[in-house]
This record gives C-alpha cells, structure tokens and sequence, in this order.
C-alpha cells in the first residue's frame, strides 16, 4: 500500500509561489472501507472524516480560516484558564491571552504549529509536536498523535512524553463538530440543531460565570443537561461541560450524537476522558457558525491548570496517553 500526501509535486519550473503547500501546510489523506480522512499538518487538524462519502464531521478547505476550532487537537490543555494564569510545582505562569473579551487563555497552543511527520500508510498517519520553550509553558513535552482508519471508524491516539527533568501540568481534549447532515446557514442551523439528539452518560454539569469559567458544579437531574438517556438538542443554548462519567466495566465512556435523518456517531473516550464539552453555536455569527454540533471528550474541563481538578501530571521520563474513537452506528 502506498503513501498519499495531497501536495504538488515541485518541479523543475518551481517558483517561490508554486511550492507552497496550502495554508493548513500537507495534508495526508488515509483511507479504509467505507472510511476516508484528512489530517492537516497545521496543528495535527481532522480537516475531512467521511462515511461513505457524506461528511460524520464538518470538513473545513486547506486554506479556510479554522473558526470554532473545528477538527482541532487542544493541547497541552483544553477549553478556557483563566487569566490565561496559573501556579504549578512551586512556579507562577503566565500565558497569553488568546480570549481577550473574556480574559482567557483558551484550548492551548499546539493547534497554532506545523506539526511533524512521523508516519503515514493508507489508513493512519503519526504526527508529532514538541512544546517550542515558552515562559508559560517551559515544559519539554514531545506529543505524539496518531490517527487511524479501520473498519470501526476512526481512532485517535495522542501521546504526551515528558522528556524534562521535572514534572509537567498537561490536560487534552479534540474538538469535533459532528455534521447535522443538512445544508443550513446563520440562524437555520439553530433549527436544525433543534432535531438532533446527544446521549452522555454523565452525571454533573459544571456551573460557569459570564467568562465561562467554572465556578461549581450541580447535578444533572432535572435539568436541561441530562443526556443520560437521549435528549434533543432543543433547549439552546449549549457551551457546558458534563462530567462525573460512568465508564463501562473495559473503562471506555461512550456518548453517542444523532442527527435528522438517524445516523448515529458514537465517540467514545477511554478512562482518562473525564467529561465531554457540548457545544451548539447558537447564535453565532453566520460566518463562523459550523453545520452542527461540537461533542468534545475531554481528560480535563475548563481551568483544570488553576484548579487541579482532573489535571495530569506527567513525571519526568513518563507517558499520559489518550485514546478517542469515532464510529458510525447507523
């Protein structure tokens, strides 16, 4: 089986224009069954993951502004720290603000760098990303992340090895937006929106300010956040994280999004995945407003490097592994 990397060849009439790649860099296209994907080398993105041709996740262009963080890997922490500030191992930190209206830095780093090639086969690309030495993040993290395509769907396997010489914060989390399967626009989305479904096996949502930071958590019982059986989207807004997860006997934790027309993706996270961010864009600018419905298997939820709550530490010389997978049921 041969390798695919979705660039023109650079030839003898090269100019400084003809060699570049797109803006997103390579882009490796895998491939197997009724499977295909497109990982791009900006920031290890799943640009394109279809099932038998029709779009499981909202595809974004090789030049296109990511908005909304689609497809990203969200590294070396997750969602939103507050300040952008943190205490850790005796040391203060001090990250740039990349959500200045809230005061936040938000979702890492590690999305807005060219990531390494490792490998690539028909079906799984390896790419790799080592921490550039930051004043906010002076820890040397290589990461490592492997998509593969199998019969089952697609998975995800992210490994962070510590190579320092003492022990590093680190949290991670992908952000898919699953594809509502129909061409809305703006508003119509909303709608849209509306007629899908989510089932997340979790107990307790987790209570945020105006700044969406966490300030609490409460359970989901009698709530609009109880998806513990499945429950329509139709109660809008959603941008909440849900934790306190029942895992099964083999530690996987499984929710499971339903569209319109009944076609069912599971995304289902091993046991370090600790809660799962629902996001629904209502509301949001036409422009940036993607064609569905974001469910993001997390190892930690929002400020997790100011709260500790279901932060990793990883010793020197040690591993945090992750796997995520996605597979469509029907």
């Amino acid at each position: 089986m041969g390798t695919r990397l979705n660039n023109e060849a650079i030839n003898d009439d090269w100019s400084p224009m003809s060699a570049l790649p797109p803006r997103t860099g390579q882009q490796f296209s895998i491939s197997h069954g009724d499977y295909t994907a497109v990982i791009a080398q900006l920031g290890a993105t799943l640009r394109v993951f279809r099932y038998q041709g029709d779009d499981v996740t909202v595809s974004t262009g090789p030049d296109d502004v990511v908005t909304c963080c689609v497809g990203r890997v969200l590294v070396p922490f997750p969602n939103r720290l507050e300040h952008g500030s943190y205490d850790f191992d005796g040391a203060h930190y001090q990250l740039p603000i990349n959500e200045p209206e809230r005061d936040n830095a938000i979702h890492g780093f590690g999305m807005n760098y060219y990531w390494q090639l490792e490998r690539l086969t028909e079906d799984s690309v390896t790419l790799s990303w080592r921490v550039p030495l930051t004043e906010g993040y002076p820890f040397s993290l290589q990461v490592f992340i492997t998509y593969t395509l199998s019969n089952s769907g697609m998975r995800i396997d992210c490994d962070a090895v510590n190579n320092g010489d003492g022990p590093a914060p680190w949290a991670m989390a992908v952000h898919p937006w699953f594809s509502n399967g129909e061409d809305a626009h703006g508003n119509a989305i909303d709608a849209v929106t509306s007629r899908c479904s989510v089932q997340i096996p979790a107990n307790t949502h987790v209570l945020t300010n105006g700044n969406l930071i966490p300030t609490g958590t409460e359970p989901v019982d009698g709530t609009k956040f109880d998806f513990r059986t499945a429950a329509l989207l139709d109660r809008q807004p959603y941008d909440d994280a849900l934790t306190d997860l029942t895992h099964a006997a083999d530690g996987t934790v499984t929710a499971v999004f339903t569209r319109p027309d009944g076609r069912q993706v599971a995304i289902i996270g091993d046991e370090s995945i600790t809660s799962f961010q629902v996001c629904t864009g209502t509301g949001f600018p036409e422009a940036i407003h993607p064609t569905g419905v974001a469910v993001e298997p997390q190892t930690a939820y929002a400020n997790t490097f100011r709260t500790g709550i279901d932060l990793i530490e990883i010793a020197p010389g040690d591993t945090a592994h992750t796997t995520i997978r996605y597979q469509v049921l029907q």
